[in-house]
């Protein structure tokens, strides 16, 4: 088991990319009290961590009431997460600039940031792959690094500063888009061997 929570660490790692968010979490508070940047990284944790749960959950319960199969979700979710990849190593925006103060904590620091459509994809396909008991350790994990890179995110940049954040978030991309292909192959297989 503990290969398996390895592997749906780093699967879910890659995509979730929590230190390279801490920049993007520092531009979005940089005008705010530190009581207020403590909150606004609790608030998004916790909106993230009950989102990214329920899609653990009921992800596969959501799959079969729309009658889609884990081959199919896989090569989906593998197109989602290359591109998704693609963007981080090209350093392309996934954000609107202009975000209310009221909903920050919650769009787009919760979501799309940390429990957005990569991860919610990689969690379920992860379920699949490594199991329950594993994908629930390594998902915790992840958002433990989650909020911590937002509470500690100054502290983040001082030590990578703009470019060591630019450079991790390239090299997370890099194995994003490496796992997206083990994904399309490995549901392109399951839909040939279910069709054979």
């Amino acid at each position: 088991m503990i290969i398996e929570t390895i592997k749906a660490f780093f699967a879910i790692f890659a995509v979730m990319d929590a230190l390279g968010n801490a920049p993007i979490f520092i531009s979005l508070t940089e005008k705010m009290s530190i009581k207020d940047h403590k909150m606004i990284a609790n608030k998004s944790a916790m909106v993230a961590a009950v989102l990214l749960f329920i899609f653990l959950f009921f992800g596969n319960a959501i799959m079969d009431f729309f009658g889609i199969s884990i081959g199919s979700f896989k090569i989906a979710g593998g197109i989602l997460l290359f591109i998704i990849g693609i963007k981080m190593i090209f350093g392309l925006s996934f954000l609107e600039k202009h975000v209310s103060k009221y909903t920050l904590a919650i769009v787009p620091l919760a979501t799309p940031l940390i429990t957005g459509p990569g991860v919610i994809t990689a969690t379920i396909i992860a379920v699949h792959e490594y199991g329950y008991a594993a994908t629930v350790i390594a998902a915790a994990a992840n958002l433990i690094i989650s909020w911590l890179s937002y509470r500690e995110s100054h502290f983040i940049n001082r030590i990578l500063g703009r470019q060591g954040g630019e450079v991790l978030s390239r090299v997370m991309g890099i194995i994003l888009a490496a796992l997206a292909v083990e994904f399309v192959f490995g549901g392109i297989t399951m839909l040939v061997k279910a069709a054979v």
